[in-house]
């Protein structure tokens, strides 16, 4: 009996944490269709096509961030296959290309994500449109002055034939929703008995040197592995989730939503660039560096501000 109410507690646990991400991403997933079909992905590109040329990428890519941007990784590398014959690239140029689309992409929903827990719509999107603006400008000068990663870049994934029916598009939502609960269950599960056996003290006190260097309060610590390892969808929803419920400060879920917006699902996201020909180094190693400067510079910059400052312009009341 108990270990059915002890089930039925994580599954309630887990349908309250889904439910707040389903509230968010439905309305906007419709809204993003809409307005793809109306070409704002097709506006967004030409607006994009100097910044592409800005860090030393064909005009052309602008409209695979576009697509990433307003849709997903998986849009873009969709988008990213149909361009590659006709706009050859070199792995330099991929590094580039990827990186910019791990720090940027899914923003609508991401971004979405990030207000609720309690960062500002607008200072998500600023803050994660220009870090990956910088990112592409830092690589592309060090691949021009070192000459490093000049080869062709191969492309050794091709997409299947994608049905674009509003038939099929609604089955894959329907499916990616499920799954989504499915996730949030094995996660709300997996977290409870690693913190009843131990491991994720055990965890925190690895983690906590780097992220007490960092500035990021210890209520943070776990949820923070979560965005970075499985993504930034399900630890910003346990972050939402904790923050409601008043166990974390605005000023680390400020933090901790900035960090997971530069990394978050490394092994799964840097697996898919890897298969349009990214260069690891690039796309994980230098990621992870650039994430730990940037946020150690923000805590720093950060520290001398009065709470009343940081509520007015970058954290929000979460309700």
């Amino acid at each position: 009996m108990k270990l059915v109410e002890y089930f039925s507690g994580i599954v309630k646990s887990s349908t309250n944490i889904s439910l707040t991400l389903f509230k968010l991403m439905i309305p906007i997933i419709i809204v993003i269709k809409i307005l793809e079909e109306l070409g704002l992905v097709i506006l967004l590109s030409e607006w994009l096509t100097p910044v592409m040329e800005l860090v030393g990428l064909p005009g052309a890519m602008g409209l695979v961030w576009a697509t990433t941007l307003v849709t997903n990784l998986y849009g873009g590398l969709v988008v990213y296959a149909s361009l590659a014959a006709e706009v050859p690239m070199t792995v330099a140029q991929v590094t580039v290309l990827s990186s910019m689309m791990l720090i940027a992409h899914a923003l609508p929903i991401e971004a979405r994500i990030a207000q609720k827990a309690g960062v500002k719509i607008s200072v998500t999107v600023m803050f994660r449109v220009g870090m990956a603006v910088i990112c592409g400008l830092i690589y592309n000068q060090i691949y021009l002055i070192t000459n490093w990663l000049q080869q062709p870049a191969v492309l050794v994934w091709q997409p299947e034939k994608i049905d674009n029916s509003l038939w099929a598009w609604s089955q894959n939502q329907i499916i990616s929703l499920l799954l989504i609960f499915f996730i949030v269950v094995a996660l709300v599960l997996l977290l409870d008995v690693l913190k009843r056996l131990g491991i994720i003290q055990r965890i925190n006190n690895m983690l906590r040197p780097v992220l007490h260097l960092l500035g990021i309060g210890r209520e943070a610590e776990t949820i923070t592995l979560v965005g970075i390892t499985l993504g930034l969808s399900y630890g910003g929803a346990l972050l939402i989730n904790e923050a409601q419920a008043g166990h974390i400060k605005p000023r680390d879920v400020l933090f901790s939503m900035s960090l997971l917006g530069l990394s978050h699902s490394l092994i799964e996201d840097t697996l898919l660039m890897m298969l349009i020909g990214a260069d690891l180094s690039g796309i994980l190693l230098g990621r992870i560096v650039l994430t730990l400067v940037i946020i150690f510079l923000m805590v720093r910059l950060l520290a001398s501000c009065s709470s009343s400052t940081l509520n007015r312009y970058l954290v929000k009341s979460v309700s």
